[in-house]
Formats: structure tokens, C-alpha cells, sequence
């Protein structure tokens, strides 16, 4: 996805949300010269800390359950990384004073679906992951990760396009960078997996 559309995107999304309470004022500031998150950074946070504590779990799974040192080490990583994210985001939202998720209306299951709320793996996904073994696993589990780090992509990209707040903007590039690796790296496992 461009760096247009995504901007693109970006404002018809951003339409929809209502400011929240950490919200700046509808003037924009430049990254580094305000404090403050701007909505971009609070719905960044409130869609990627549910997204990476899924990851957390999946990747627990990994190195547990995976034959293939290549893959164990991946997955104790990974489970390592984002662990380590998901307390910093949490840190950073905690302190904005934002709500942890945003508020959803009736009836509604993701507040943000309305523009484009990752829905993450869903629970049966997780139970045949748990399932599975040996080969059946391996490459179970390598397809989910990967389309679930993909999603971390796309996250990723939004907060580097509309976000102000320099810490999340920088960590944002990374986790593009690094699950962009993963992936390659996750794929080349995939081919290798015997059939």
C-alpha cells in the first residue's frame, strides 16, 4: 500500500472516530514539538496492544510446540519483542490519560471496524493451532503468524503516515522493518516444511 493511500485512508478513518479525552487540538502539531498523542497515535495503540498480546500468545506457542530449531528460536523472539512492546505502548497510553480501548456502541463487537479494526486470529484459528503437531503445526502456525504480523504492517504504516508522537512514529517504523523480516523469514520455513 503507497504511502498516498494509506494517508488517504488515514483521513476518511480518522473521520470517524471521536476525539478522545488525550486528543490534541484540532490543529496539527509537528511530531517533535508536541507531548501529546493525536488520534492517530491513540486509535494506533488501542487497535496494536490487543493485536500484539494475540502475537504474544501465538508466538508462546511456537517455541513451545515447534520441532524445527529455526522456528523455536523465531517464536522465543518474537514472544520476546513483543512482550516488551506491549509494555512500553502500555506505558505510553496508560500516561495519555486515553481510554485503554476505544468505546464501542451496542451491539458492536470492535469499535474501530468501522475503519478497518484488524479482527485478528480468531479463537478457532488458536484451538486448531493448539491442536495441531509435528509438520500440520508447523506450518499452520507459520501461516497464521505471518498474516498476523502482516496486519502488524498495516498498523505499523498508519502511525508512521498520521502519527505525532516521535516515540510510537519510531517504533512503528521498526515494527514495520522487523515483521517485514520475519515474514521473509517465516516464508522460507514455509517452503522448507515438508508436504
Amino acid at each position: 500500500m503507497s504511502r498516498r493511500v494509506v494517508v488517504a485512508l488515514m483521513a476518511v478513518l480518522l473521520a470517524g472516530c471521536t476525539a478522545s479525552p488525550a486528543a490534541p487540538s484540532t490543529v496539527e502539531t509537528p511530531r517533535a514539538a508536541s507531548g501529546g498523542l493525536n488520534n492517530t497515535d491513540v486509535m494506533f495503540l488501542q487497535m496494536i496492544l490487543p493485536h500484539h498480546r494475540q502475537g504474544v500468545e501465538l508466538a508462546g506457542l511456537g517455541h513451545t510446540k515447534a520441532a524445527r530449531s529455526e522456528l523455536v528460536q523465531l517464536a522465543a523472539a518474537i514472544e520476546a519483542t513483543q512482550d516488551d512492546e506491549v509494555e512500553l505502548m502500555s506505558g505510553i497510553l496508560a500516561d495519555s490519560g486515553a481510554p485503554s480501548a476505544a468505546p464501542s456502541t451496542p451491539g458492536e463487537e470492535d469499535p474501530h471496524a468501522a475503519h478497518g479494526g484488524l479482527p485478528g486470529t480468531s479463537e478457532q484459528q488458536v484451538a486448531a493451532l493448539r491442536a495441531s503437531a509435528g509438520t500440520e503445526f508447523e506450518r499452520r502456525f507459520l501461516n497464521t503468524m505471518m498474516a498476523h504480523q502482516g496486519d502488524a504492517i498495516q498498523l505499523a504504516k498508519m502511525e508512521v503516515a498520521s502519527g505525532t508522537d516521535e516515540r510510537l512514529v519510531d517504533l512503528a517504523r521498526r515494527i514495520e522493518q522487523s515483521r517485514t523480516a520475519q515474514i521473509e523469514q517465516m516464508q522460507r520455513l514455509l517452503d522448507a516444511t515438508p508436504r
